[in-house]
């Protein structure tokens, strides 16, 4: 397991990495619904059909999903701070 000082001197892009790795080998729709809720952009995500029960559930969709809203190389902004506790929170608590 990775300690603490570890998790916190990697990058977000690579915590988002080892994060989406570990929730999808465990097929943790909860961890990017959970994800996508506390996102400014998913209220988008939300409206697409007026609601978000329009999420079947599966974790292909669920993942494409974050994906899209939080793709690779994204700046993160002022919600850095929340996905990196969000990320490392996962990661020590399921690694």
């Amino acid at each position: 397991m990775t300690d603490d000082l570890d998790l916190d001197t990697l990058s977000t892009e690579e915590l988002r990495h080892r994060a989406f790795t570990l929730a999808e080998s465990r097929r943790d729709v909860r961890f990017f619904w959970d994800l996508v809720r506390h996102l400014p952009l998913s209220a988008d995500v939300a409206t697409e059909d007026g609601s978000s029960g329009n999420i079947s559930g599966s974790i292909a969709e669920t993942v494409e999903i974050v994906r899209e809203v939080i793709g690779k190389d994204t700046d993160y902004g002022d919600v850095e701070p929340l996905l990196r506790a969000h990320f490392i929170d996962y990661l020590q608590s399921h690694g």
